[in-house]
């Protein structure tokens, strides 16, 4: 059954909701959708309050630690941590509150997936406590992962061979649209598509989502085997096209 997973972006110290492509490190300001003048302690709360687990708490670059340290503390054990996670770094989350921690960019080098990080990460998360991000960006010939705050296209597809190498080293992915994030112009069908056939762990998509009924279509193209989260779109972070006590209630019906 498809559920909504709930997430916590952190930019600047700041809960925000940005226009994921517009994540650059030239010195340019993202596009902002929205900023919270609430702390991420009061959503943190909030997702433990109505029993919303399995939610990430992103840090979208540097200058998040205390923030994301804000968002741990008041639901320990109940948040994923993502955002400049590394072999050095994995341990202090996991020990700050994170039930998992994200990794993604560290994992490539020139483009291509490491397998010496990979498995330096194993030594110090094991895989019920870790979870990778495949972030991707569409190609004439399908998806590719994108990193370095989805700026650089790798070699790496997102297909069935690459969840199979993955998957012995962690306990579901993460996948960001990054063509359409933010943009709440709809989710990319196809891929989701894609997502529920070749992915064999649990798996969250995040991007475009714009109305409640989402959470019904990615449950038909994947076979009810990929969650969803909702970001701009969502009332409480400004949006006006899905309410966030709709989707808890999704949830609550689901079991």
């Amino acid at each position: 059954m498809t559920l909504f997973r709930p997430c916590i972006d952190l930019h600047a110290g700041k809960v925000k909701q940005i226009v994921g492509g517009t994540l650059s490190d030239q010195g340019r300001g993202p596009r902002e959708n929205f900023v919270s003048e609430h702390g991420p302690a009061h959503f943190a709360g909030m997702y433990r309050e109505d029993g919303l687990v399995g939610g990430h708490v992103i840090k979208l670059g540097p200058g998040n630690d205390a923030a994301a340290r804000e968002a741990l503390g008041a639901w320990p054990a109940g948040l994923q941590l993502g955002g400049g996670i590394d072999a050095g770094n994995a341990a202090e989350w996991l020990a700050a509150g994170a039930s998992k921690v994200i990794v993604t960019s560290w994992l490539f080098e020139n483009g291509r997936l490491s397998q010496q990080r990979l498995d330096a990460l194993g030594e110090v998360a094991g895989p019920e406590q870790l979870v990778i991000d495949l972030s991707c960006r569409r190609r004439d010939d399908g998806w590719r992962v994108a990193v370095d705050r989805w700026q650089t296209i790798t070699e790496v597809p997102i297909e069935a061979r690459t969840f199979e190498r993955l998957a012995a080293h962690c306990s579901e992915f993460l996948i960001h649209a990054a063509d359409v994030e933010g943009l709440c112009r709809g989710i990319d069908a196809e891929l989701v598509q894609v997502l529920g056939e070749q992915c064999p762990l649990p798996c969250t998509y995040a991007g475009g989502a714009n109305r409640l009924s989402d959470l019904e279509r990615v449950a038909e193209l994947s076979a009810g085997r990929v969650d969803l989260t909702f970001g701009s779109a969502l009332d409480i972070f400004g949006g006006e096209l899905v309410r966030y006590a709709d989707c808890v209630a999704h949830n609550r019906a689901a079991g």
